[in-house]
């Protein structure tokens, strides 16, 4: 097959994804050099698109990429005024004294934003220093010198036809070619996990680990509604079957944010995500707070977990991973946009310092450093076991020894426990069907609850019907030879858009896989949780996939 023939462009730097990370960077570049040439490619239509998070933001990485934030308009309107946390059970609920927190989980100080507004804003200040930022432009290849070093991306391939072969309006796309190249793709990024693989820079971390967080937007009943409370529950209704727990965080306008994110180490393979957020609303807290309410936007996306023990080296030969494509976030926390921003930051100043002393296309190997030695090292190390030990242990145990472990190193410094170990991946960690009893789940009622299809178009996801699927199987068969006898067809389950399908013929009686990647809000759940890590996600063409309003 002849190699496709495109063009090319020349930048200092090439940033793919304009979340808090990319953004941060291409900011951080320009203040630094007005005269460096960065490009910023975002597949989402608009910058935000794509952006799905909480949002309780700290503010200390906006602080130290643009100290005057607040002159310069920032969306951050709704700073936290009150924080409760709750231990869940079917029918009540017992508040946890914040005393008994460490004061690492303290609120003070930080906003309930929108980080996709938080974004647009961002975009803005990046396109006032001079950087290019082009929407729609996903970026679906990597290219690389002679030397095996990346050096650039490929971005902006449309029309190809279904079955792969080029279309009458096939357009090849561009090359982008930089001095350095940085990943802000989120988690579990296309681009990201190739250039893991190739430089093996997970080689000395541990597995990653992930959560599934979907949210939702509510506008309710003006009399119940508290601008700036922070709610965080844990127990009900995960119980055993699932670490995880919920968000409600009032905002302005009227709005709630309401979230559920479940882990993704569930053995149970009959466990249904999608429904226990939904369940959970049924609460009688929650469903007092929502009732007379409206539902006005639906998403959801996989979150990083794995913390400090997990994160890979984060240069490569051209380049670097940027925020969630390394795994900042901090779990008991529910934070990780600030790291982005820090991360973003310190790869911009590494790559600054290496262009000016007439580098390029090496490792950035202070950047790396900097990840771990610097204030994000400090913000992940001292909870580094919370995860892990509520992997091994339950709800209960791990919120005793967690905080127990996150107040020695708060006060010392110390952890008594040493670093411990996630043991096996989210995939690996699935039970078989035959050993897990199935789960029954309440009929959706249309008012709190909802079924999946109708949620989905609450998130305004589309995709071009005459494209090849960006859902790949590196086997077609397993799903329905092994997935569904072995596992009861968990991606029918695990998906929160409703992608999988096992359709069973009633004249023939067989069953095939069938994929509705239309409906993809691109959470990257099944790259992660599928048992036989048959499907591989990649990119529609750019501009495809949900769109968020103020996510």
């Amino acid at each position: 097959m002849a190699e496709t023939e495109r063009e090319s462009m020349e930048y200092d730097v090439v940033i793919v994804g304009a979340g808090p990370a990319g953004l941060s960077a291409a900011i951080r570049l320009k203040q630094l050099d007005a005269d460096l040439d960065v490009v910023v490619l975002e597949k989402g239509s608009e910058v935000g698109a794509h952006i799905l998070s909480g949002a309780v933001l700290d503010p200390c990485g906006l602080n130290a990429l643009i100290p005057d934030w607040k002159d310069k308009g920032a969306p951050l309107n709704v700073p936290v005024r009150h924080d409760n946390f709750y231990m869940l059970g079917a029918e009540g609920q017992m508040r946890l004294p914040n005393f008994a927190m460490p004061p690492l989980m303290n609120n003070h100080g930080n906003y309930i934003v929108s980080m996709g507004n938080v974004c647009r804003w961002m975009a803005e200040q990046a396109e006032a220093l001079g950087v290019e930022i082009f929407p729609g432009m996903s970026c679906s290849a990597l290219v690389y010198r002679p030397d095996g070093s990346v050096k650039g991306v490929v971005a902006g391939e449309f029309g190809r036809n279904a079955d792969g072969s080029e279309g009458p309006s096939y357009e090849p796309g561009v090359e982008l070619h930089g001095k350095y190249v940085m990943l802000g793709e989120g988690v579990r990024g296309s681009l990201s996990k190739q250039v893991i693989d190739k430089f093996a820079l997970d080689n000395d971390s541990d597995v990653q680990k992930y959560g599934l967080g979907m949210k939702e937007i509510w506008e309710i009943d003006p009399e119940k509604h508290r601008e700036g409370t922070v709610t965080h529950t844990m127990g009900w209704p995960l119980g055993k079957n699932a670490g995880g727990g919920s968000f409600i965080y009032h905002l302005e306008n009227n709005q709630v944010y309401v979230g559920f994110v479940v882990h993704l180490n569930y053995r149970n393979p009959h466990l249904y995500p999608y429904m226990e957020f939904q369940r959970f609303k049924h609460h009688p807290m929650v469903a007092e707070l929502l009732k007379g309410g409206k539902r006005v936007a639906y998403g959801a996306r996989a979150i990083s977990e794995g913390g400090w023990q997990s994160m890979p080296r984060a240069d490569f030969p051209g380049g670097v991973l940027l925020g969630c494509s390394v795994g900042l976030v901090n779990v008991p926390r529910i934070k990780g946009n600030h790291n982005a921003m820090l991360s973003g930051k310190a790869a911009a100043e590494a790559a600054h310092d290496a262009i000016k002393a007439g580098r390029a296309g090496d490792r950035l190997e202070s950047y790396d450093a900097e990840l771990r030695e610097g204030p994000i090292g400090k913000d992940l190390k001292r909870v580094r076991n919370v995860k892990p030990l509520w992997s091994r242990l339950g709800l209960t145990a791990s919120l005793t020894l967690g905080g127990f472990d996150m107040w020695t190193n708060n006060l010392f410094g110390l952890s008594l426990m040493g670093t411990l170990g996630h043991g096996k991946s989210d995939a690996a960690a699935t039970g078989r069907a035959a050993d897990y009893p199935p789960l029954d789940y309440p009929k959706p009622d249309g008012k709190l609850s909802f079924d999946r299809l109708t949620n989905v178009s609450f998130a305004m996801t589309n995709h071009e019907e005459s494209q090849p699927a960006h859902l790949k199987l590196k086997d077609a068969s397993v799903p329905v030879k092994f997935n569904l006898p072995e596992y009861a067809g968990p991606s029918a389950r695990y998906c929160p858009a409703g992608v999988y399908e096992f359709v069973t013929d009633d004249k023939s009686g067989e069953t095939r896989f069938q994929i509705n990647f239309q409906n993809c809000v691109h959470c990257k759940t099944c790259d992660i949780k599928d048992p036989a890590q048959n499907i591989v996600w990649t990119v529609p063409q750019g501009g495809d996939g949900p769109n968020y309003p103020n996510m």
